[in-house]
This record gives structure tokens, C-alpha cells and sequence, in this order.
């Protein structure tokens, strides 16, 4: 018998790879259908403790400024949420209260726009306008109307990927291959 060690999907970083997987859907949006230029991690953007938003656009979006964004994925089940959840406002908008704190010394040439997903589905509020605005300018672009629910379609599918994973990992594994 061959032994195969195979990691446990519990043990994979998934909440990054979600948060990146967002992050490169709205980067994608952005540069690729809507045609505005945007960098990931931009150098000359820093947070006091040294972190860089996830990506900033290199030309003004609102009230001739440009937006930094950062993606932020909560755990709606996690023991330490469980009393957050069941309020009014949820995790989504107290992950979003959290992010925009961390990112309030950027410069005011930016605005600041957090992107919180909560695993079972919500989105921030700030951030349900901004992805709807997005998928108004890629309507502008494209001529599709749907360009907005295509978008969130998107993220949706991402959020339900990561939770299939998640959930899979939560079986055993077989280690020995007959």
C-alpha cells in the first residue's frame, strides 16, 4: 500500500484564497470590462503598521479621487461572531467598521472602500453600492444590462465555492491509496 499525505482542506488558508478570489474578480471588472486602470497592492498606498489596501485605482472614481478597496472574508459561524450575527447590522458591516478604522491614515487623495463578504452570503452595505456602481459602468461599457447581476453572480459563485471546500473538509480523509 502506498501512504499519500494529504493536507487537510480545514487547514487551507480558504478565507484568503476567497478574499483573493474577490479581490481579482472586482480588479478584473474594473481594468479588463470597465477600463479603468487599477494596480494591485499599490506601493505608494500604506497603513500606519505597513499593509497595503488589496488594489487602488490609478484614476479619480469619486469626487475627483481615487478608490483603494481592500477584501475582507468573515466567518459568519465563528464562535467569536455568533452574538454579531444574530444583531441587526451583522458581521459584514462590523468587519467593515473594523477595515475602514485600519485604513483611515491613507491619504486623502483616496477614498477607502472595504469589501466585506460574510461566508453564508451578506456583503457590506458600502460595499453592495460600490459593486453596483461598478456593474453600472460595465453596463455603460458593454451595453448588457445585466452587467450588475452577472457581477454579484460571480461573487456569489466564489462565496459558495469557498463553502463547498469548507465543508468538505469538515469529513475525514483517507491517508492509505489500496
Amino acid at each position: 500500500m502506498l501512504e499519500v499525505p494529504m493536507p487537510s482542506p480545514v487547514a487551507w488558508p480558504l478565507e484568503g484564497w476567497l478574499a483573493n478570489k474577490v479581490n481579482d474578480l472586482v480588479w478584473r471588472a474594473l481594468c479588463k470590462a470597465a477600463n479603468v486602470p487599477s494596480v494591485k497592492e499599490p506601493s505608494g498606498l500604506v497603513r500606519d503598521d505597513g499593509k497595503r489596501p488589496d488594489c487602488s485605482m490609478l484614476i479619480p472614481w469619486l469626487a475627483s479621487k481615487a478608490m483603494a478597496w481592500d477584501v475582507t472574508i468573515v466567518n459568519t459561524l465563528a464562535e467569536s461572531y455568533i452574538t454579531i450575527s444574530a444583531s441587526l447590522c451583522g458581521v459584514a458591516e462590523h468587519a467593515m467598521a473594523r477595515k475602514s478604522l485600519k485604513y483611515s491614515s491613507l491619504p486623502s487623495s483616496h477614498i477607502f472602500q472595504p469589501l466585506a463578504l460574510e461566508t453564508l452570503g451578506p456583503i457590506n452595505s458600502t460595499g453592495i453600492s460600490f459593486l453596483t456602481e461598478l456593474g453600472h459602468r460595465l453596463t455603460g461599457v458593454s451595453g448588457d444590462s445585466r452587467e450588475t447581476m452577472h457581477l454579484f453572480h460571480r461573487v456569489s459563485l466564489a462565496v459558495q465555492h469557498y463553502s463547498s471546500v469548507a465543508f468538505k473538509g469538515t469529513f475525514s480523509v483517507p491517508t492509505k491509496l489500496d
